[in-house]
């Protein structure tokens, strides 16, 4: 009889440490699932601060390099305004040298 309650609380013990080790595996596999999840929210809300903050960087640039070409373009046209005028000075001495030439 005492055998029989050895034998008994032998297996009753491994019966407990089997479901021990089940739960304990369960509980594993939760803690790496929650993990997985974790990083890659973390991922995903990185790479939009990311995308975010770039898209930041690429707006300045582009005002940056508007403002630039703006001033390019200002002092071309002025350039442009420039040689316009001019020609018309000049244009006006060729009119009047080839009407004094035709006129001699």
């Amino acid at each position: 009889m005492v055998r029989e309650k050895v034998l008994r609380a032998i297996k009753d013990a491994e019966k407990t440490a089997s479901e021990t080790i089940s739960n304990a595996k369960k509980e594993a596999a939760s803690i790496v699932s929650q993990a997985r999840q974790n990083a890659s929210e973390i991922l995903n809300t990185e790479r939009s601060n990311s995308e975010s903050s770039n898209q930041n960087l690429i707006n300045k640039a582009r005002e940056s390099a508007n403002s630039e070409a703006k001033l390019v373009s200002d002092d071309g046209n002025i350039a442009q305004q420039h040689l316009h005028e001019s020609g018309k000075k000049n244009r006006a001495k060729a009119e009047k040298i080839v009407i004094d030439a035709f006129k001699k």
